[in-house]
């Protein structure tokens, strides 16, 4: 990103694109539903049960997967229907996911419903797959391990070397996984990440449970600790899933500089925050990777006036 790198200073700024994934739209809840679907068809299961909020990324890109793997898709979204179909939601329906409200503003409501759907589905006779909300488990953030080892090789190959890999938080999965993946393979960069859902110390102690889970699955006696994840706070705004002025300028900076669209709920509150440690010296790396996540149908959701 070399002009939005001259533009905040002496930085080798480095974008990871998973948002250019050619599939559902991309972003990097691909990464973690190609070990989840694999698994669910192992197993034989007719119907992927997920969900969070009506403008999941995660929802839209597991709706993706249930239709080209032949299984169908439940979504369950906490509170009521949106007043109109628009952004991830809109595709999400395109793909024939089945949407479910719990009624419920809280988003913990969305674990007790996608229980509930797979536990109605049982009683049909059905074989439901729940994956917990933003596929963050211990299956899920291997496939985040896996994009670790994917960028050590690209950076091998462009003869790079970041110090540090920036990316936004929310579930920890995505976290989790980059977290294993470092310590695999011995990699010299730390991995740090702005929360834009919960307070730090929880996003923290998730990882680390998540980390040391995904570790097990590789046969691996690795224990991670909350000390290990390093999340900043600060930047999740009003609250999860609603824009922030900061993001807002944050979107438009790179926007402008670089063509590269944000979303106001991940990247564009995770450079925000990046942004602002940059202007206030507390970024000690020359060298960045920042994981674009993807989530740009987010950005076309609602009036838009949080850019204006």
């Amino acid at each position: 990103m070399r002009r939005l790198s001259r533009a905040i200073g002496d930085l080798d700024l480095w974008f990871k694109r998973d948002d250019l994934i050619s599939f559902g739209l991309g972003g990097n809840k691909v990464r973690s539903l190609e070990l989840l679907v694999a698994d669910a068809l192992a197993e034989g299961a007719e119907v992927l049960v997920t969900g969070a909020g009506a403008q999941s990324n995660h929802v839209r890109t597991t709706a993706a997967a249930a239709t080209c793997s032949g299984l169908r898709c439940v979504a369950v979204f906490w509170g009521d229907a949106p007043a109109r179909a628009d952004g991830n939601y809109r595709v999400t329906r395109l793909l024939g996911a089945e949407a479910v409200f719990t009624g419920d503003p809280d988003r913990a409501s969305v674990d007790r419903g996608i229980e509930a759907v797979c536990e109605e589905l049982r009683h049909q006779g059905q074989r439901p797959y729940p994956i917990p909300r933003g596929g963050a488990c211990a299956l899920g953030a291997l496939g985040h391990a896996l994009t670790a080892h994917e960028l050590f090789e690209q950076c091998r190959r462009l003869d790079i070397a970041p110090e540090v890999i920036v990316l936004a938080t929310g579930s920890g999965g995505t976290h989790a996984g980059w977290l294993l993946g470092t310590r695999a393979l011995g990699s010299p960069w730390t991995v740090e990440s702005f929360t834009v859902s919960r307070e730090a110390e929880a996003v923290r102690n998730e990882i680390a449970r998540l980390a040391t889970e995904a570790a097990a699955l590789l046969g691996l006696d690795w224990r991670f600790t909350p000390a290990e994840a390093i999340v900043h706070g600060g930047f999740i705004g009003a609250g999860y899933g609603i824009p922030s002025p900061e993001a807002a300028d944050a979107i438009r900076r790179v926007g402008r500089t670089e063509g590269v669209l944000l979303d106001p709920t991940y990247t564009g509150k995770a450079m925000a925050g990046l942004l602002e440690h940059l202007r206030r010296g507390l970024v000690p790396y020359r060298s960045v990777v920042f994981l674009h996540t993807g989530g740009e149908p987010a950005f076309f959701a609602g009036d838009g006036e949080w850019l204006a």
